[in-house]
């Protein structure tokens, strides 16, 4: 019987260091010599033989198109990965499908078990963290971004919605209903939008405002009670994502805060859900579906010419959650 072939992931485990690293030193990326030659002893040791990073990358690939998103029960990377799924599925090529959490080190572990898996292309939701992309793209990967870029790739196309124009129209719009104390609940990966953020309410940014949550239902949840709780000055928020939008409705309604009369909100997202709260939410929409599809385009018309990214309209739909600022609640 055969016995299990050395993984990445066991190199790290064993060198006490990230998947993550262990990519960069193999690639001949940047690290310390004391970590370079603990991770290159070990994966002597183990007999780790990388199908992916190795010299013959391009011989052992096997095709199919990798596709890494945060969370595979969020409707929006849900309809994402549609929009993927249904071109891939008119090119013949499988999709591996992989959940991050947005977790880095998760990401970097999806990654290199792709990459050890064959796979030509991958379509990705980063984490936020570009370290990571740098000695996989070395590889000559295919890669192309979906949704959002990492700090420091933009050398790699990416399909994006308009979150610019999608912040400045969400602001605009709260700004002429008369409220000035507008809030933002962010999360990972979001710093475009909280750019336009400041710069559309400009002298009117209260930094205090500005709150951020990982990337999970418990740390959204924290962030808007805590932001409610600790600012009843507040009279609007702008959520940066339907997470952050849903914990946003629970801590108000955990605080007897009514919407709008208490509390305008809008959304990132224009989820089913959105639509049946009482009242309606007022959401920022993206072409979700169509993100993945175009995604999916690029990365398999990916070659020696480098495919130009792709920034697609975002629509304010407005529903019942906001209110002139006549109506909300009196400073405390």
């Amino acid at each position: 019987m055969s016995m299990r072939r050395t993984t990445i992931k066991d190199v790290a485990e064993a060198a006490g260091v990230g998947v993550a690293t262990v990519s960069r030193v193999l690639s001949g990326g940047s690290a310390s010599p004391e970590t370079r030659e603990r991770v290159l002893t070990v994966a002597t040791q183990l007999d780790y033989r990388p199908s992916a990073l190795g010299r013959n990358l391009r011989q052992r690939r096997s095709g199919g198109i990798g596709l890494l998103v945060p969370d595979v029960t969020d409707s929006f990377y849900g309809r994402l990965a549609d929009g993927v799924l249904a071109c891939a599925r008119s090119a013949g090529e499988p999709v591996i499908l992989g959940a991050t959490g947005d977790d880095p080190e998760r990401e970097a572990e999806m990654v290199g078990m792709l990459l050890e898996q064959g796979v030509d292309r991958m379509i990705a939701i980063p984490s936020g963290s570009g370290e990571i992309w740098e000695p996989t793209l070395r590889t000559g990967l295919t890669a192309v971004f979906a949704h959002r870029v990492p700090a420091g790739r933009g050398d790699v196309p990416a399909v994006l919605a308009d979150d610019r124009a999608g912040v400045r129209t969400a602001v605009d719009y709260l700004t002429g209903l008369g409220h000035r104390r507008i809030a933002y609940l962010g999360g990972p990966g979001q710093e475009q939008r909280v750019a336009a953020f400041r710069e559309t309410l400009g002298p009117l940014v209260d930094e205090e405002l500005l709150v951020f949550a990982r990337g999970s239902r418990d740390s959204a949840y924290a962030a808007a009670a805590g932001l409610l709780q600790h600012r009843p000055d507040l009279t609007a928020v702008l959520a940066g994502g339907n997470l952050l939008g849903e914990a946003a409705v629970l801590a108000a309604r955990e605080l007897d805060l009514r919407v709008p009369r208490d509390l305008s909100l809008i959304m990132f997202d224009d989820v089913p859900w959105a639509e049946l709260c009482a009242p309606p939410l007022t959401v920022i929409a993206q072409p979700a579906q169509d993100i993945g599809y175009r995604a999916a385009e690029l990365v398999l018309r990916g070659g020696a010419r480098r495919p130009r990214g792709v920034l697609l309209p975002t629509e304010l739909v407005v529903r019942g959650s906001c209110a002139p600022r006549g109506t909300s609640r009196s400073p405390r």
